[in-house]
């Protein structure tokens, strides 16, 4: 269900998701994520979801 809903995001709404999630790690946590940390955070989850979903069939 994510990779569907991320999947008909635009480029423009991705961006936007993002600077959303980092004002927010920033504000609430104290952390400053750049692109790269960004890129790699998103792949484990995205990974970590087909995992489960994988465990789950």
């Amino acid at each position: 269900m994510q990779e569907f809903a991320e999947s008909t995001l635009t480029e423009e709404e991705r961006r936007e998701r993002a600077e959303r999630t980092r004002g927010y790690l920033a504000e609430n946590f104290g952390v400053e994520v750049d692109d790269e940390e960004s890129a790699v955070m998103g792949r484990r989850l995205r990974e970590a979801f087909a995992r489960q979903q994988s465990d789950a069939a």
